[in-house]
């Protein structure tokens, strides 16, 4: 099984996209500092994950929300979400 997540940053107004077979290890990393953009940024929560089957679909998924149309649609979302 495939994760797509969204992470928000606790203490700035960012957001990161990716994806993993092990969303608890991966939240760790980024919070651990494994990452070099999401280390300037920690910590980190999940806000929003989507699972896959397949690595292809999870990869695709995270390439449509980096893309303009799939930020406009994360935006929608997080618009959406209980706060």
């Amino acid at each position: 099984m495939y994760h797509v997540y969204l992470l928000k940053s606790l203490v700035k107004n960012k957001t990161y996209v990716g994806f993993t077979n092990d969303i608890n290890r991966r939240l760790c990393e980024h919070n651990a500092g494994e990452s070099n953009y999401t280390n300037k940024y920690k910590p980190w929560k999940i806000i929003y994950k989507e699972e896959f089957n397949t690595l292809k679909e999870a990869v695709q998924k995270e390439k449509y929300y980096k893309s303009a149309a799939g930020r406009r649609k994360l935006k929608i979302i997080m618009k959406n979400m209980p706060t």
